[in-house]
């Protein structure tokens, strides 16, 4: 099982958006993409902004977004 979960994961990605306006994500699609995005970025050499000693690419992603370090961008 993911923890944290999807639910808490979309929670922080919209914690900024204003009443009235549209949520960055509204779906878990949106969440796995943008972690499988940083993840990638990660083994292609990209500096983790996490503590990621003994965990995978993947991981480090996840708790990235969760902590806030990483933000997905809404289409423009």
């Amino acid at each position: 099982m993911l923890h944290p979960s999807y639910s808490d994961l979309m929670k922080v990605v919209n914690s900024e958006v204003e009443p009235g306006e549209a949520p960055v994500v509204n779906s878990r699609y949106s969440i796995v993409m943008a972690t499988s995005k940083r993840a990638r970025q990660i083994i292609g050499g990209a500096d983790a902004m996490v503590d990621n000693r003994d965990k995978k690419p993947l991981s480090v992603a996840v708790e990235e977004l969760n902590q806030g370090k990483i933000k997905i961008l809404g289409e423009v």
